[in-house]
Protein backbone atom coordinates (compact mmCIF):
# COMPACT_ATOMS: atom_id res chain seq x y z
CA UNK A 1 0.00 0.00 0.00
CA UNK A 2 1.19 3.67 -0.84
CA UNK A 3 0.70 6.07 1.84
CA UNK A 4 1.22 9.42 1.67
CA UNK A 5 1.96 11.01 5.13
CA UNK A 6 1.80 15.10 5.96
CA UNK A 7 3.41 16.67 8.87
CA UNK A 8 4.47 20.37 9.07
CA UNK A 9 4.78 20.74 13.12
CA UNK A 10 7.14 19.61 16.33
CA UNK A 11 4.73 17.01 17.39
CA UNK A 12 3.65 15.66 14.27
CA UNK A 13 7.40 14.36 13.54
CA UNK A 14 7.39 13.36 16.98
CA UNK A 15 4.18 11.10 16.35
CA UNK A 16 4.86 10.34 13.00
CA UNK A 17 8.26 9.04 13.46
CA UNK A 18 6.82 6.22 15.50
CA UNK A 19 4.20 5.43 13.34
CA UNK A 20 6.60 5.28 10.31
CA UNK A 21 9.11 3.01 11.84
CA UNK A 22 6.21 -0.02 12.32
CA UNK A 23 4.50 1.64 8.83
CA UNK A 24 7.45 1.18 6.49
CA UNK A 25 8.05 -2.22 7.45
CA UNK A 26 5.35 -3.48 5.09
CA UNK A 27 4.43 -0.48 3.34
CA UNK A 28 5.89 2.01 0.91
CA UNK A 29 5.55 5.73 2.71
CA UNK A 30 5.67 9.19 0.81
CA UNK A 31 6.61 11.84 3.42
CA UNK A 32 5.41 15.10 2.88
CA UNK A 33 6.62 17.98 5.02
CA UNK A 34 4.70 21.45 4.54
CA UNK A 35 7.08 23.33 5.98
CA UNK A 36 4.56 24.95 9.03
CA UNK A 37 7.73 24.79 11.15
CA UNK A 38 11.03 25.69 9.18
CA UNK A 39 13.36 27.10 12.12
CA UNK A 40 15.86 24.22 12.88
CA UNK A 41 15.29 23.68 16.15
CA UNK A 42 11.42 22.85 15.61
CA UNK A 43 12.04 20.78 12.47
CA UNK A 44 15.87 19.80 11.67
CA UNK A 45 16.33 18.26 15.05
CA UNK A 46 13.31 16.07 15.51
CA UNK A 47 13.93 14.36 12.55
CA UNK A 48 17.91 13.43 13.24
CA UNK A 49 16.93 12.56 16.74
CA UNK A 50 13.86 10.52 15.88
CA UNK A 51 15.51 8.52 12.91
CA UNK A 52 12.32 10.18 11.02
CA UNK A 53 13.21 9.48 7.31
CA UNK A 54 14.13 12.51 5.22
CA UNK A 55 10.85 13.97 4.04
CA UNK A 56 10.13 13.26 0.31
CA UNK A 57 8.63 16.69 -0.59
CA UNK A 58 8.89 19.70 1.20
CA UNK A 59 6.31 22.05 0.19
CA UNK A 60 8.28 25.15 1.97
CA UNK A 61 5.33 27.31 2.66
CA UNK A 62 6.40 28.89 6.14
CA UNK A 63 5.23 31.03 8.24
CA UNK A 64 1.38 33.10 6.92
CA UNK A 65 -1.94 33.94 8.39
CA UNK A 66 -4.09 31.32 8.59
CA UNK A 67 -5.85 31.41 5.39
CA UNK A 68 -3.48 31.98 3.08
CA UNK A 69 -0.90 29.53 4.81
CA UNK A 70 -3.59 26.54 4.90
CA UNK A 71 -4.56 27.46 1.03
CA UNK A 72 -0.82 27.15 -0.39
CA UNK A 73 -0.34 23.71 1.69
CA UNK A 74 -3.64 22.46 0.52
CA UNK A 75 -2.48 23.79 -3.27
CA UNK A 76 1.05 21.90 -3.27
CA UNK A 77 -0.50 19.17 -1.15
CA UNK A 78 -2.88 18.69 -4.51
CA UNK A 79 -0.24 18.62 -6.79
CA UNK A 80 1.71 16.20 -4.74
CA UNK A 81 -1.39 13.53 -4.45
CA UNK A 82 -2.03 13.88 -8.14
CA UNK A 83 1.84 12.78 -8.72
CA UNK A 84 2.23 9.76 -6.29
CA UNK A 85 -1.60 8.96 -6.53
CA UNK A 86 -1.48 7.22 -3.11
CA UNK A 87 -4.15 4.57 -2.19
CA UNK A 88 -4.50 6.79 1.31
CA UNK A 89 -3.34 9.69 3.26
CA UNK A 90 -2.41 9.96 6.93
CA UNK A 91 -2.54 13.45 9.42
CA UNK A 92 -1.92 14.18 12.28
CA UNK A 93 -2.80 15.90 14.94
CA UNK A 94 -4.82 19.97 14.27
CA UNK A 95 -2.08 22.09 12.95
CA UNK A 96 -2.83 23.99 9.62
CA UNK A 97 -1.03 20.95 7.86
CA UNK A 98 -3.59 18.54 9.15
CA UNK A 99 -6.76 20.53 7.68
CA UNK A 100 -4.81 20.91 4.51
CA UNK A 101 -3.81 17.20 3.89
CA UNK A 102 -7.37 16.24 5.05
CA UNK A 103 -9.06 18.63 2.18
CA UNK A 104 -6.86 17.83 -0.41
CA UNK A 105 -7.48 14.29 0.27
CA UNK A 106 -11.16 14.21 0.16
CA UNK A 107 -11.30 16.47 -2.58
CA UNK A 108 -9.34 13.81 -4.81
CA UNK A 109 -11.26 11.05 -3.13
CA UNK A 110 -8.58 9.38 -1.70
CA UNK A 111 -9.21 7.62 1.54
CA UNK A 112 -8.09 9.53 5.02
CA UNK A 113 -6.76 8.52 8.19
CA UNK A 114 -6.62 10.92 11.27
CA UNK A 115 -4.26 10.14 13.78
CA UNK A 116 -5.16 12.30 17.10
CA UNK A 117 -9.16 11.60 16.50
CA UNK A 118 -11.64 12.94 18.28
CA UNK A 119 -10.17 15.48 20.57
CA UNK A 120 -12.30 18.56 21.23
CA UNK A 121 -11.54 21.79 23.41
CA UNK A 122 -15.12 23.05 22.30
CA UNK A 123 -13.44 26.48 22.00
CA UNK A 124 -14.35 27.03 18.34
CA UNK A 125 -11.92 30.55 18.55
CA UNK A 126 -9.18 27.89 18.31
CA UNK A 127 -8.07 27.50 15.17
CA UNK A 128 -6.64 24.14 16.47
CA UNK A 129 -10.27 23.01 17.11
CA UNK A 130 -11.76 24.21 14.07
CA UNK A 131 -8.91 21.89 12.36
CA UNK A 132 -9.98 19.00 14.49
CA UNK A 133 -13.48 18.88 13.89
CA UNK A 134 -13.27 19.31 9.99
CA UNK A 135 -10.45 16.79 9.82
CA UNK A 136 -12.71 14.50 11.65
CA UNK A 137 -15.49 14.86 8.90
CA UNK A 138 -13.38 14.29 6.63
CA UNK A 139 -11.31 10.95 7.62
CA UNK A 140 -13.30 7.28 7.02
CA UNK A 141 -10.19 6.46 9.70
CA UNK A 142 -10.02 7.72 13.08
CA UNK A 143 -7.31 6.61 15.45
CA UNK A 144 -8.33 8.07 19.20
CA UNK A 145 -5.85 8.20 21.93
CA UNK A 146 -8.47 7.31 24.51
CA UNK A 147 -12.51 6.34 25.43
CA UNK A 148 -13.55 10.44 25.58
CA UNK A 149 -12.57 10.76 22.50
CA UNK A 150 -14.21 7.76 20.90
CA UNK A 151 -17.25 9.87 22.71
CA UNK A 152 -16.86 13.24 21.53
CA UNK A 153 -16.69 11.85 17.91
CA UNK A 154 -19.91 9.53 18.69
CA UNK A 155 -22.09 12.61 20.04
CA UNK A 156 -21.19 13.52 16.63
CA UNK A 157 -22.81 11.00 14.83
CA UNK A 158 -19.19 9.58 14.06
CA UNK A 159 -19.14 5.73 14.53
CA UNK A 160 -17.89 4.13 11.50
CA UNK A 161 -14.17 3.52 11.41
CA UNK A 162 -13.47 4.59 14.74
CA UNK A 163 -10.36 2.75 16.39
CA UNK A 164 -9.31 3.24 20.04
CA UNK A 165 -5.85 3.06 19.89
CA UNK A 166 -3.75 5.18 22.41
CA UNK A 167 -1.39 7.69 22.40
CA UNK A 168 1.57 7.29 19.75
CA UNK A 169 3.23 10.11 21.85
CA UNK A 170 2.89 7.57 24.65
CA UNK A 171 4.72 5.19 22.96
CA UNK A 172 7.29 7.93 22.19
CA UNK A 173 7.99 8.67 25.57
CA UNK A 174 8.36 5.38 26.13
CA UNK A 175 11.09 4.19 23.57
CA UNK A 176 12.59 7.65 23.79
CA UNK A 177 13.10 8.81 27.44
CA UNK A 178 16.77 9.24 27.83
CA UNK A 179 18.23 7.26 31.06
CA UNK A 180 18.18 8.58 34.68
CA UNK A 181 22.11 8.13 34.57
CA UNK A 182 22.31 10.73 31.74
CA UNK A 183 19.68 13.13 32.62
CA UNK A 184 20.77 13.84 35.65
CA UNK A 185 24.06 14.65 33.86
CA UNK A 186 22.42 17.13 31.40
CA UNK A 187 20.49 18.74 34.31
CA UNK A 188 23.83 19.40 36.33
CA UNK A 189 25.58 20.54 33.56
CA UNK A 190 22.44 23.18 33.82
CA UNK A 191 23.09 23.86 37.26
CA UNK A 192 19.21 22.57 37.61
CA UNK A 193 18.42 19.80 40.54
CA UNK A 194 15.50 18.14 40.36
CA UNK A 195 12.11 19.31 41.35
CA UNK A 196 14.00 21.95 41.79
CA UNK A 197 12.94 24.33 39.08
CA UNK A 198 9.84 25.03 36.92
CA UNK A 199 9.60 24.68 33.06
CA UNK A 200 7.23 26.99 30.74
CA UNK A 201 6.48 26.96 27.68
CA UNK A 202 4.37 29.54 25.89
CA UNK A 203 3.59 29.80 21.98
CA UNK A 204 -0.20 29.57 21.40
CA UNK A 205 -1.41 32.62 19.75
CA UNK A 206 -3.63 33.33 22.19
CA UNK A 207 -1.15 34.10 24.40
CA UNK A 208 1.02 35.44 22.73
CA UNK A 209 -0.63 38.23 20.05
CA UNK A 210 -2.32 39.45 23.17
CA UNK A 211 -0.12 41.40 25.26
CA UNK A 212 -1.80 41.82 28.23
CA UNK A 213 -2.62 37.92 28.36
CA UNK A 214 1.85 37.33 28.09
CA UNK A 215 2.22 40.36 30.77
CA UNK A 216 0.11 38.61 33.23
CA UNK A 217 1.89 35.38 32.56
CA UNK A 218 5.08 36.99 32.63
CA UNK A 219 3.85 38.54 35.85
CA UNK A 220 2.87 35.37 37.28
CA UNK A 221 6.56 33.61 36.40
CA UNK A 222 8.32 36.18 38.56
CA UNK A 223 6.20 35.94 41.58
CA UNK A 224 7.53 32.07 41.76
CA UNK A 225 10.13 31.47 43.77
CA UNK A 226 12.00 28.63 42.29
CA UNK A 227 13.70 29.56 38.75
CA UNK A 228 12.26 29.39 35.51
CA UNK A 229 13.30 27.72 32.70
CA UNK A 230 11.53 29.01 29.63
CA UNK A 231 12.38 27.79 26.13
CA UNK A 232 10.80 30.10 23.97
CA UNK A 233 9.78 29.80 20.72
CA UNK A 234 10.14 32.50 18.40
CA UNK A 235 6.95 33.59 18.08
CA UNK A 236 7.16 34.36 21.94
CA UNK A 237 10.18 36.11 21.63
CA UNK A 238 9.10 38.87 19.36
CA UNK A 239 5.96 39.18 20.86
CA UNK A 240 7.89 39.94 24.49
CA UNK A 241 10.03 42.08 22.50
CA UNK A 242 7.28 44.14 20.31
CA UNK A 243 5.51 44.60 23.43
CA UNK A 244 8.12 45.96 25.51
CA UNK A 245 7.74 43.35 28.24
CA UNK A 246 10.30 42.36 30.55
CA UNK A 247 11.64 38.97 32.20
CA UNK A 248 12.14 38.11 35.94
CA UNK A 249 15.75 37.52 37.03
CA UNK A 250 13.98 33.80 37.97
CA UNK A 251 13.38 33.43 34.46
CA UNK A 252 16.24 31.51 32.63
CA UNK A 253 15.78 31.44 28.66
CA UNK A 254 16.50 29.06 26.40
CA UNK A 255 16.18 28.35 22.63
CA UNK A 256 14.04 26.20 21.71
CA UNK A 257 14.92 22.42 22.79
CA UNK A 258 15.13 18.96 20.88
CA UNK A 259 13.04 16.20 22.09
CA UNK A 260 15.31 14.43 24.53
CA UNK A 261 16.50 17.46 26.32
CA UNK A 262 12.83 18.70 26.31
CA UNK A 263 11.77 15.10 27.97
CA UNK A 264 15.00 15.60 30.61
CA UNK A 265 13.95 19.11 31.69
CA UNK A 266 9.92 17.95 32.14
CA UNK A 267 10.74 14.57 34.04
CA UNK A 268 12.67 16.38 36.57
CA UNK A 269 10.53 19.73 36.84
CA UNK A 270 8.88 20.78 39.99
CA UNK A 271 5.67 21.58 37.78
CA UNK A 272 5.42 22.45 34.22
CA UNK A 273 3.14 25.77 32.76
CA UNK A 274 2.63 25.57 29.34
CA UNK A 275 -0.26 26.31 27.08
CA UNK A 276 0.75 23.25 24.48
CA UNK A 277 -1.61 19.85 24.49
CA UNK A 278 1.46 17.88 23.23
CA UNK A 279 3.33 19.01 26.67
CA UNK A 280 0.20 19.04 28.80
CA UNK A 281 0.29 15.16 27.69
CA UNK A 282 3.97 14.44 28.46
CA UNK A 283 3.41 16.06 31.92
CA UNK A 284 1.18 13.47 32.51
CA UNK A 285 2.73 10.64 31.33
CA UNK A 286 5.94 11.51 33.82
CA UNK A 287 3.63 12.39 36.67
CA UNK A 288 4.82 15.70 36.68
CA UNK A 289 2.05 18.25 37.93
CA UNK A 290 1.01 20.81 35.36
CA UNK A 291 -0.90 24.25 34.73
CA UNK A 292 -2.25 24.47 31.52
CA UNK A 293 -2.26 28.55 30.73
CA UNK A 294 -5.32 28.49 28.67
CA UNK A 295 -8.98 28.68 29.53
CA UNK A 296 -10.35 24.96 28.18
CA UNK A 297 -8.37 21.70 27.16
CA UNK A 298 -8.54 19.37 24.86
CA UNK A 299 -7.11 16.98 27.41
CA UNK A 300 -9.69 17.09 29.95
CA UNK A 301 -8.86 13.70 31.27
CA UNK A 302 -5.76 14.96 32.89
CA UNK A 303 -7.69 18.09 34.73
CA UNK A 304 -10.24 15.22 35.94
CA UNK A 305 -7.73 13.37 37.91
CA UNK A 306 -6.06 15.95 38.93
CA UNK A 307 -2.59 16.27 37.70
CA UNK A 308 -3.66 19.36 35.38
CA UNK A 309 -5.18 22.18 36.22
CA UNK A 310 -6.89 24.70 34.07
CA UNK A 311 -5.14 28.93 34.99
CA UNK A 312 -5.73 30.49 32.28
CA UNK A 313 -2.96 33.96 32.12
CA UNK A 314 -4.65 35.03 35.87
CA UNK A 315 -1.20 35.07 37.89
CA UNK A 316 -2.90 34.98 40.80
CA UNK A 317 -4.81 31.12 39.78
CA UNK A 318 -1.32 30.47 37.81
CA UNK A 319 0.95 30.78 41.14
CA UNK A 320 -1.67 28.88 43.02
CA UNK A 321 -2.06 26.16 40.84
CA UNK A 322 2.04 26.02 40.40
CA UNK A 323 2.40 26.07 44.10
CA UNK A 324 0.19 23.35 44.88
CA UNK A 325 0.73 19.69 46.37
CA UNK A 326 1.73 16.95 43.66
CA UNK A 327 -1.04 14.83 43.46
CA UNK A 328 -1.47 11.43 45.23
CA UNK A 329 -2.06 8.16 43.84
CA UNK A 330 -1.17 6.41 40.58
CA UNK A 331 -1.89 7.55 37.40
CA UNK A 332 -4.80 6.40 35.85
CA UNK A 333 -3.88 4.52 32.48
CA UNK A 334 -6.27 6.78 29.85
CA UNK A 335 -4.13 7.15 26.63
CA UNK A 336 -3.17 3.20 25.88
CA UNK A 337 -0.44 0.79 26.57
CA UNK A 338 2.69 2.48 24.63
CA UNK A 339 1.53 -0.05 21.29
CA UNK A 340 -0.52 2.98 19.63
CA UNK A 341 1.45 3.06 16.42
CA UNK A 342 1.29 -1.25 15.59
CA UNK A 343 -2.30 -0.86 15.93
CA UNK A 344 -2.60 2.07 13.81
CA UNK A 345 -0.45 0.13 11.04
CA UNK A 346 -2.33 -2.92 12.01
CA UNK A 347 -6.24 -0.94 11.48
CA UNK A 348 -4.50 0.50 7.95
CA UNK A 349 -4.72 -3.12 6.86
CA UNK A 350 -7.82 -4.08 7.12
Amino acid sequence: MKIVSVVGARPQFIKAATVSRHLRRAHQEVLVHTGQHYDAQLSDVFFAQLDLPAPDYHLGVGSAPHGRQTAQMLERLEDVLLQEKPERVLVYGDTNSTLAGALAAVKLHIPLAHVEAGLRSYDRRMPEEINRILTDHCADLLFCPSALAVENLAREGITNGVHLVGDVMYDSLLQQLPDERAAQEALSQQGLSPQEYLLVTVHRAANTDDPARLGAILQALAELSLPVVFPIHPRTRKAIAAAGLALAPNVRLREPLGYHDMLILERYARTILTDSGGVQKEAFFLGVPCVTLREETEWPETVECGWNVLAGADPERIVAAAKRPVPQGERPLLFGDGHAAEKIVRSLEI
